[in-house]
């Protein structure tokens, strides 16, 4: 069987699923590359935020010894060695709570 020729106006067509597939895939590939941009923007912008102040120096009760320390907007804690957090204001720099870890 020979294949029939192809007319002028049938030669440069393709079919439309085929178009919609290729329209598709380009979109696709400009939102993932998009996504990748804006990705890469908000992880810089969020390492160029400036450190948060961390106090100078923190006084702990008795023998403990510090373990880790974390802070919030207002306050900060540190967790000991006796399994105790302490909780201090941020602004004072006093003891607010202690809390046993069993």
């Amino acid at each position: 069987m020979e294949n029939p020729e192809l007319g002028p106006d049938e030669e440069g067509q393709e079919p439309a699923n085929l178009r919609f597939l290729r329209r598709l895939v380009t979109v696709l590939t400009a939102t993932m590359i998009g996504g990748v941009l804006l990705i890469i923007f908000l992880i810089v912008m969020r390492f160029n935020d400036p450190a948060p102040d961390l106090p100078t120096e923190i006084t702990l009760p008795g023998d403990a010894r510090a373990i880790s320390f974390t802070q919030g907007p207002d306050w900060y804690a540190v967790v000991t060695d006796n399994d105790e957090i302490l909780i201090f204001d941020r602004v004072t720099g006093q003891l607010e709570k202690t809390i046993s870890v069993q």
